[in-house]
């Protein structure tokens, strides 16, 4: 079985780091000097400032020398989290995913990718470390197959998911199981062609939903509806007894690749006009390398 962390462990973190960088300098960082789709119009991004939200769209199929050099950044517990992988493959494309987390976060923070302080809320989800930034940066990141999608913002709670859209087994099943009633029916009213990217219009939607809030599955999925058919805009139509536009969250879909799909959920700004422009878009900066 390859080691990807044993390439660096007899030198210094200065060696390692120095090593690392020189190989995963041709990842882009997610900056805006790379390449963009969809960037902000300059009077947009002045009027946004630090209410836009970024999303990062990275392969994790990189070369075994890139792997390596991001897995040099990887704190004990992302070490010991990615040997319990039972296969190669994804335990690559976890440590891959976690290294470009923190090459993106390093970048925005001004530091080095392995000084990023991570601290996990109760259900898991990934923080900063209390005191360890300046600045209050909120992000999240998802991956499917071999797209990772990583969304950053400031002072407001973020979610994403992507999915590759695939078949699958009894989807009516799943669906009934995980959707909700109102989503279920909306669901099953849609034509056959329409059926498979419906489904995971709805599951990426509910699962960017669901991680912005923080609580994973502990939060009842029952209890809020969103949009699903291919042929309407993405929207969280109901939170509880609550109409979606009234929730204070704003819902965006996208297609980060080929096959797949995408969602990202955001808490809103107090500015009515920013989450219009979130709304009509894009208000995303949806950067590649």
């Amino acid at each position: 079985m390859r080691t990807p962390f044993g390439r660096y462990r007899d030198q210094s973190p200065n060696q390692r780091y120095e090593a690392a960088i020189k190989i995963v300098n041709k990842l882009d960082s997610g900056s805006p000097q790379f390449r963009e789709i969809a960037p902000l119009a300059p009077e947009t991004a002045a009027r946004l400032a630090d209410d836009a939200v970024e999303v990062v769209v990275a392969r994790l199929d990189v070369e075994p020398d890139a792997a390596d050099a991001l897995a040099s950044w990887l704190d004990h517990k992302e070490r010991q989290r990615a040997s319990r992988f039972q296969f190669e493959r994804d335990r690559q494309r976890f440590i891959v995913a976690r290294g470009r987390l923190r090459q993106l976060l390093a970048a925005r923070l001004d530091t080095e990718p392995q000084s990023v302080e991570l601290s996990y809320g109760t259900h898991g989800k990934p923080v900063l470390a209390r005191g360890s930034a300046t600045q209050d940066w909120r992000f999240n990141v998802s991956h499917s197959g071999d797209v990772a999608v990583f969304a950053f913002c400031r002072g407001r709670e973020v979610g994403i998911d992507v999915e590759a859209v695939h078949s699958i087994h009894f989807p009516d099943a799943i669906a009934a199981h995980f959707f909700s009633r109102n989503e279920l029916k909306a669901y099953l009213a849609l034509d056959a062609q329409d059926k498979e990217l419906g489904f995971f219009h709805c599951w990426t939607r509910k699962e960017a939903f669901i991680k912005a809030l923080g609580d994973g599955l502990r939060y009842p999925l029952d209890v809020f509806d969103v949009s699903l058919s291919p042929r309407e805009p993405a929207r969280i139509l109901r939170v509880g007894n609550m109409d979606g536009n009234d929730s204070g969250w704003c819902l965006r879909s996208f297609i980060p690749a080929p096959g797949y799909v995408a969602a990202i959920v955001i808490e809103r700004s107090r500015p009515a006009t920013n989450d219009a422009v979130f709304l009509t878009g894009p208000s995303c900066r949806l950067c590649t390398r």
